[in-house]
């Protein structure tokens, strides 16, 4: 498996009764899956994983495991509170096809989330799982961070293979980088950033951004690896207006929102969270009207 490239985090869709909606998924991973990503993440912070109890996700990891090509990185996001639930999540994905786990760093009990308490958790995690496990650090919705030296330190164990970092700071991509060199694999997870990401030495990104421009972000990729840099910073900046009413300006609803206004019927977001309202979805409209692929 490589773990190089753009990765879409898919959204989780839901009926009108806020029940998970297969065939909404299948349909636009049918879509996602002609595009040129590299691969998929099912059940991270955009699938809105931690609104889901463990039957609708092991619904989910079927499903969309039917609908994607073996070939393909199919990642599944199994991060929980308890060590012991995380590995149990991570089993079952195995179990139904993952090739790889995303796991996000617990953060209920905050201040006894030191770095000894993550090097415990994702070690005891990744012995215990048959597929490879990717960390998983977002400093913005836990309000923890995974160090440097602990990342570091984990990247030693052979089932860790890669990293997924949600933050802009593109110094700390550096830092990471330098921790964890490759084989190990960091992966950027802000679309606002991903030029400067990939030039501080990430392997790739998994972006939201991906999921409603899959085209323009596998183009800033490529020209990025070509090191053909003006043009990648230049395409930056036309996407960082899109990445950052999708980020922290609208979150999920925006993400939606965006989708459905390109053409994926993913649904509106699952309560607590609420719809886009009328003045996001102009925003994000006009954002997009910049780029030939919604349009086609």
């Amino acid at each position: 498996m490589t773990l190089a490239g753009v990765f879409a985090p898919i959204p989780t869709p839901f009926d009108s009764r806020h029940d998970v909606d297969l065939t909404r998924l299948k349909h636009a991973l049918d879509r996602w899956v002609g595009s040129p990503l590299a691969g998929f993440v099912i059940l991270g912070s955009n699938g809105e994983a931690v609104l889901l109890d463990d039957n609708e996700s092991d619904r989910v990891i079927a499903s969309s495991r039917d609908a994607v090509p073996r070939g393909r990185p199919f990642i599944v996001g199994t991060g929980r509170e308890s060590t012991r639930a995380t590995a149990a999540a991570t089993r079952r994905a195995a179990e139904l096809g993952a090739d790889a786990v995303l796991v996000r760093t617990p953060a209920f009990y905050k201040p006894q989330m030191t770095g000894d308490a993550f090097v415990r958790h994702y070690t005891t995690v990744a012995d215990a799982s048959r597929v490879p496990v990717l960390l998983y650090n977002f400093t913005a919705m836990t309000r923890v961070t995974l160090p440097a030296d602990a990342v570091s330190q984990l990247a030693q164990h052979p089932n860790i293979v890669g990293m997924k970092e949600s933050g802009g700071d593109v110094t700390r991509i550096a830092e990471l980088v330098g921790a964890a060199p490759p084989p190990f694999a960091l992966l950027g997870g802000s679309g606002a950033t991903f030029c400067a990401a990939l030039e501080a030495g990430a392997a790739g990104g998994v972006l939201v951004l991906a999921s409603v421009l899959p085209e323009a972000c596998s183009r800033l990729f490529a020209l990025a690896r070509d090191r053909r840099f003006e043009e990648a910073r230049a395409l930056q900046a036309r996407l960082r207006p899109v990445a950052q009413l999708l980020g922290s300006t609208y979150g999920i609803p925006g993400v939606k929102a965006a989708l459905n206004l390109v053409g994926y019927d993913v649904g509106e977001p699952r309560s607590p969270l609420a719809p886009a309202p009328e003045a996001a979805r102009a925003a994000i409209r006009e954002a997009l009207s910049a780029f030939e692929e919604v349009a086609a």
